[in-house]
């Protein structure tokens, strides 16, 4: 059985697009997941952090005092502001890293100098 070279050959184009959409390889699934766990880690972060602030800000409002401020902060809107960043940041962060897989670079042949 003779394998022909022509066949094994394939261009960039057909081998990584289908109907105009991206086929995903290994390599964009994995730079999408990372990226989706960056933005869910860093969301978590941003989040908890405007979760302390917004409860600080209602306990102000709300002229909460003593132990109950506290526990409203840091059980309430902390794991709130914690869980929507983090959701809201991978979300976020995938869909940038899914638009820069789609996006096509096409290299244009090198011209050669005219002499």
């Amino acid at each position: 059985m003779r394998i022909r070279q022509r066949a094994l050959n394939l261009d960039g184009a057909a081998l990584t697009y289908h109907t105009g959409l991206v086929v995903v390889g290994a390599e964009i699934t994995m730079k999408i997941a990372l990226l989706a766990v960056l933005g869910l880690a860093l969301g978590a972060l941003g989040g908890a952090a405007l979760g302390i602030g917004a409860g600080l800000a209602w306990i102000g409002l709300a002229k909460t005092s003593g132990l109950d401020s506290g526990t409203l902060v840091f059980f309430t809107f902390m794991p709130l502001g914690a869980a929507i960043g983090g959701i809201g940041g991978a979300l976020l962060f995938a869909v940038v890293a899914i638009r820069d897989a789609e996006i096509v670079i096409e290299r244009q042949p090198a011209r050669q100098r005219d002499r």
